[in-house]
């Protein structure tokens, strides 16, 4: 019996948190669920693609791109010298992902929403960026496709975030 707090007689409770549609008498569970836990949610979904990629690249690009690997075991990302600098900015644009999991279900809903969106455009700019730089493999390709859809998914989805729409603890 889930979405109901305990049966009455023959009558249902509706817990706090549903909607009911007043004129169709169907409640809408999609409109119940927090915004919250979603977003935390496709964060840990794009940490993952972005951990499969990469862990993918590193296993397969030494036998796809000989030439690229090459390139990498020299110091050079798409004629970028490797540097301390270089590889501290790449951690640092890792961890606005982490930490958008956290700040997704902590920050109050202004914040959260701003958040979402600034960090969800940067890192869908980031990841199509990251195509234009020579090569690609097919597998790397799927997985580009899948973090854009999902950080472009998370953008759209906290622009729609209105302030009437934010669940509060019962």
């Amino acid at each position: 019996m889930s979405g109901f707090s305990r049966m009455s007689g023959d009558r249902r409770v509706r817990t706090v948190s549903q909607r009911h549609d007043r004129t169709s008498g169907r409640v809408n569970v999609a409109a119940t669920k927090d915004r919250r836990v979603v977003l935390s949610t496709l964060w840990i979904f794009v940490i993952l693609n972005y951990a499969y990629a990469d862990i993918f690249g590193l296993f397969f690009n030494p036998v796809l791109q000989k030439e690229e690997h090459a390139q990498l075991l020299s110091g050079n990302v798409a004629g970028i010298q490797i540097t301390q600098g270089f590889v501290l900015v790449t951690a640092i644009l890792m961890e606005t992902a982490i930490a958008m999991v956290l700040l997704s279900r902590l920050l109050p809903h202004r914040a959260n929403r701003w958040a979402n969106i600034v960090v969800g455009v940067l890192h869908t700019a980031l990841v199509i960026w990251s195509t234009t730089s020579g090569p690609v493999n097919v597998f790397y390709a799927f997985f580009v496709v899948i973090e854009a859809a999902c950080t472009a998914f998370i953008v759209w989805y906290a622009w729609t975030w209105s302030r009437s729409s934010v669940v509060t603890a019962a």
